[in-house]
């Protein structure tokens, strides 16, 4: 039996981001952490993916990755090396992107 624990947030490992409409950006994060939650307080949906910054070229997020709707936040586990996370939101919103470990 598989017992889950809530989340536990990485302490100062929150980013704040407003995104400009249409414009990807790319955030550090720590790779030692097991789980990535976005919290989405604007209106328009953020779409993200997590990689590890020795891929080359780096990958960018678009609409066709995971989304996180509006006034929503969602914990995601990533793999351990993904130390950076493309974000992208085609109408432009404000995200807190924390690691942490749990769910």
């Amino acid at each position: 039996m598989t017992a889950y624990a809530s989340f536990a947030p990485h302490q100062g490992s929150n980013q704040l981001v407003t995104l400009v409409a249409a414009t990807p950006q790319i955030l550090t994060i720590t790779a030692q952490d097991k789980s990535i939650r976005i919290a989405n307080a604007g209106a328009n949906p953020v779409h993200f993916r997590t990689y590890d910054s020795t891929i080359t070229p780096a990958p960018v997020a678009s609409s066709a990755d995971c989304p996180v709707l509006a006034g929503m936040a969602s914990t995601f586990t990533k793999a351990m090396s993904h130390d950076r996370v493309a974000i992208f939101s085609t109408a432009g919103t404000t995200v807190n992107v924390c690691t942490g470990e749990g769910w």
